[in-house]
Formats: C-alpha cells, sequence, structure tokens
C-alpha cells in the first residue's frame, strides 16, 4: 500500500470492470484514493518549488455547533505520519467557529488528507450532533439507533457508531455497535409476521429460541389493534414479556400519545405493569418528548439521525514555518481552545 504523492500516481488507480462495491476499501482510503485531485497536484506545485515538506500548523473548525465525533477514525489516518495532532474528545459540544483538531507537522505528511478528514468528522459530527438532540428528547428514556437502511452500508456503521457517542444507548446495526464496545439490539421485523401469518406464532417462537435471560420485546401492529395485540402477546407470555414495539405506519395516523395512553392503560388494568412499550418510525425530537409524557419507556429512532445534514467543516492553515498566516478575512495564527487534548 502506497500513499498517492503526485498526479502522475492516477496512471496506477485501475478500476476492476467487475468491481462488485462502489464503495472505498479501507486501503483505498489510506492511499489516498477519495480525496480531491488538486490536492496532488498542489503537491507537485510544492515540491516544484522545493516547499512539499515545510512545516505548517493547520486547524478545523466548524461552522454551527455540534457534538464531536470521528476523531478516532481520522487519527486512523494521521497515526503513522510524522505529525502531532490535537482534538476535543468525542462527545465534546463545540460552538461555531471553534477549534476542533490542530495538526502540525510536514506538509506532505497529511496535506493530501484534508478531504478525506474533513469528511469523516463533518458526517460523524451530524449523526453524534442528532443522536444527541434525540437522546435530550427521551427524557431520560433509552435511545436506540436504527438507521442503517436509511444510508449506505459501507457508512453505517460509521453512523451508528457516531449515534452512540451522541448519547444513543445502542444500536442495531451489528458492526455499529461492536465498533463502540456493545451488543447490537433489535426485536424482529414485520416481515416475520406476516410469513407466519400471527403475531401469536411468532411471539411463541421468539420466546422458545431465546436464552432464558434475553428479553422478549414484540412487535405489535402487522394484524390487529394494537392494545387487542399488547393483551394476547401479555397473556402468551407472562412474566417472559420485557416489552412490546409500536411501529404503526403513517397510513394509519403513525405512533400517536392518544395510542400509547391506551396501550398503557389495557395492560396496567390485565396487570402487566411491568411490560415496557418501545416504539419507532418516523420519530424526531418534538415527538419522542410527547411520546415520553405519554408513557413510551423506550425509543428506536432512524432517519432523523441517519439524514442529519453533514455539519461544514474547514481546515485553514494557521502557521507557515512556524510564522502567523491566514487567508483574507481569517485572523492569523492559531486560535486556543483549552478543550484540545494532544491526541499524537
Amino acid at each position: 500500500m502506497e500513499q498517492m504523492k503526485s498526479l502522475n500516481d492516477l496512471e496506477r488507480v485501475k478500476i476492476e470492470h467487475d468491481r462488485k462495491l462502489f464503495s472505498a476499501t479501507h486501503e483505498e482510503i489510506l492511499e489516498g484514493k477519495t480525496t480531491d485531485v488538486y490536492f496532488l497536484r498542489t503537491m507537485d506545485i510544492l515540491n516544484h518549488l522545493g516547499l512539499g515538506d515545510t512545516p505548517v500548523t493547520a486547524e478545523i473548525f466548524a461552522r454551527e455547533e455540534g457534538v464531536f465525533a470521528g476523531i478516532t477514525e481520522a487519527l486512523g489516518i494521521l497515526r503513522n505520519k510524522n505529525v502531532e495532532v490535537w482534538a476535543l474528545k468525542e462527545g465534546d459540544t463545540f460552538n461555531p467557529k471553534d477549534t476542533l483538531v490542530r495538526i502540525k507537522g510536514p506538509y506532505s505528511e497529511f496535506g493530501v488528507y484534508e478531504t478525506v478528514i474533513l469528511g469523516m468528522l463533518a458526517s460523524s459530527c451530524a449523526w453524534a450532533t442528532a443522536a444527541r438532540k434525540a437522546k435530550e428528547a427521551c427524557k431520560g428514556k433509552p435511545l436506540l439507533c436504527f438507521g442503517a437502511r436509511h444510508v449506505h452500508p459501507a457508512v453505517a456503521p460509521v453512523m451508528e457508531r457516531a449515534a452512540l457517542v451522541g448519547g444513543a444507548d445502542n444500536a442495531s446495526c451489528i458492526l455499529g455497535a461492536k465498533l463502540f464496545g456493545k451488543e447490537p439490539t433489535g426485536t424482529v421485523p414485520h416481515a416475520a409476521f406476516l410469513i407466519a401469518g400471527d403475531t401469536l406464532t411468532v411471539a411463541k417462537a421468539y420466546d422458545e429460541i431465546s436464552k432464558p435471560d434475553e428479553n422478549r420485546t414484540i412487535l405489535i401492529d402487522t394484524f390487529k389493534d394494537e392494545a387487542e395485540e399488547a393483551i394476547r402477546v401479555a397473556e402468551l407470555l407472562g412474566d417472559r414479556l420485557y416489552g412490546i414495539r409500536v411501529d404503526t405506519p403513517s397510513e394509519r395516523g403513525g405512533v400517536t400519545p392518544e395510542l400509547i395512553k391506551e396501550i398503557r392503560a389495557r395492560l396496567d388494568q390485565k396487570g402487566y405493569k411491568n411490560v415496557k412499550i418501545i416504539v419507532s418510525g418516523g420519530l424526531y425530537p418534538e415527538k419522542i418528548a410527547e411520546l415520553a409524557d405519554a408513557g413510551v419507556d423506550a425509543f428506536g429512532v432512524g432517519s432523523f439521525i441517519s439524514d442529519a445534514k453533514p455539519i461544514d467543516m474547514t481546515m485553514d492553515l494557521k502557521e507557515v514555518d512556524g510564522k502567523p498566516i491566514a487567508k483574507r478575512g481569517r485572523i492569523p495564527g492559531i486560535i486556543e481552545n483549552p478543550k484540545l487534548v494532544k491526541m499524537i
């Protein structure tokens, strides 16, 4: 594996005609093949001038507030380079124009990776920020990230890991959860119920194949009235039932506070006060807060997190050969941030 350093290196970038997936491999990212081509031209110009190894200090800032994530992955790019790196810790909050990352070293060591590093931070910070907003709306109740189906599978684990950084309690994407040291969580999709033909058939099988200490949460909105199905499942599984999941589609009005209140009341009246209510499907902070007040015990949130708009990141050179410098409109020299921690 060799890092791209010049426009001449473009000649060795070959695409196999039978390539099955278009996403970049780890090796392609580390080689610099996902950078903007103008950084290779920049290196050609600087090397022609004898300036490629000029010592510089670069800083990265964002144009809006958010929750910091993605630095662990970015350090995977920089760790074996002749650079020093300071950054916020993952999970830290930041304000517009705060210095988030400072990189110091020869420009040739990291300049080609500007595109890559900014992209990693822009997306991960956005997902972490959305997860934090959703978690705050949960009012102390668990938040599960169910967003993998809304993004390209190559970045699904990155997204769900970022959601965990932002405050989600767990994630359904296997790799995303495990990257954060968690065991993935999830129940059963509607497909199982549609194939089996009845909610109780699936609930019984779910119970039979599960380990004794495993939580049994059953989806209840496939065939019948949600409150009716909740009671049927509770009567079938008794104390072994941990919770019911409600994912009523928008075509039937979605999950509403009134529906949750009815389900909760009917379960309580039948003596099933310990059965948890988990909801999912098109949730966003305002709706989460309403449902939390109505009695929901946990939330599965997907598109609100996965659809978060990347946070615009900028990398500026702040020192060149030890001297403060900046483009017009920016202040020359490094901008201090007491939250920065030495990473490399």
